[in-house]
């Protein structure tokens, strides 16, 4: 049976679900400022506290808590939020299936998350935020891997190539059901620019360096924006909607790009025991308060 787990391990060196080679990921949360150098510090909390696989954290809009993918039992994946004024952890799917990549919809009354269904289908899924009325989002577009809301009915989707074929970045419309292919040979992080009318994605052209690359929906321009901080390794990419500014992981460390200035060094995780960072989110922006959280997923050092 393949998975998105072992398709996604094969055609892009990580893993995206669960699989007898998956490590024991964790949710983390750090401090995130606009102002201070270093811009990322601590205290830095593990909110999943779980041995076994989490990952592909989200924000919700208002910044309260942190939706993330889960695997308590050996078995699949089920959706947790992590509320951050209390800190408390609440399961939201509990399902057969398995589900993948949680964000909250435009409207703000449901999440859509990619479900490996029980016949090993890939499709995108919407659910009511706690976690009932299940419905599939996309009827025919498959297998999806991960996913971006441009507005309340057009998506940027990560299909996943046929019979060992290249990934592809397609634009879909929830209203037709149709999905166009935009580019191939993309990477996992596809995300809405703020500020901007576009949608981010990383890209490896026939050099192999991955690429931050731009996509204007109306338009359907393809622009470059920046090489990846590792351009042979890195392909997890976050936007700080404070500053405009774009972060990646170096191992343990946390990397901002900016235009003019390029990267720069923003800290470093491995001081509270965090290495191999690999997927990122940021807090919406609130002017009021320029310190924002950073999650991340990674694993721990061991003491």
């Amino acid at each position: 049976m393949k998975t998105l787990a072992a398709a996604a391990s094969v055609l892009l060196g990580a893993v995206a679900g669960v699989t007898p080679q998956q490590p024991n990921t964790e949710v983390f949360v750090a401090a995130l400022s606009s102002r201070l150098t270093p811009a990322v510090y601590g205290p830095v909390v593990n909110i999943s506290r779980n041995d076994g696989y989490d990952n592909q954290p989200s924000f919700t809009p208002d910044g309260s808590a942190i939706l993330f993918t889960s695997n308590r039992d050996g078995a699949q994946t089920d959706i947790y939020r992590y509320d951050l004024a209390t800190a408390t952890l609440h399961q939201i799917t509990d399902t057969p299936e398995s589900e993948y990549s949680p964000i909250v919809t435009p409207d703000g009354a449901s999440f859509s998350t990619v479900r490996v269904e029980a016949d090993n289908r890939q499709r995108l899924w919407r659910f009511d935020l706690d976690g009932s009325r299940p419905r599939v989002v996309l009827e025919s577009v498959e297998p999806v891997g991960y996913h971006a809301w441009i507005d309340g009915t057009h998506l940027a989707l990560f299909v996943l190539g046929a019979g060992g074929g290249p990934n592809t970045l397609q634009l879909a419309d929830t209203t037709s059901g149709a999905a166009q292919v935009i580019t191939t040979r993309i990477g996992r992080s596809i995300l809405n620019r703020p500020g901007r009318s576009t949608v981010s994605f990383v890209s490896t052209p026939s050099d192999g360096r991955w690429t931050v690359m731009e996509l204007d929906p109306t338009s359907l321009a393809v622009s470059e924006i920046t090489p990846t901080v590792d351009d042979n390794v890195s392909q997890d990419t976050a936007w700080d909607p404070a500053t405009g500014r774009l972060l990646m992981a170096r191992g343990s460390q946390i990397w901002g790009w900016e235009s003019p200035g390029g990267w720069r060094l923003l800290g470093d995780l491995g001081g509270f025991g965090v290495r191999n960072v690999t997927r990122l989110a940021v807090s919406p922006a609130d002017d009021a308060d320029p310190t924002r959280r950073l999650a991340v997923v990674g694993e721990m050092v061991a003491r």
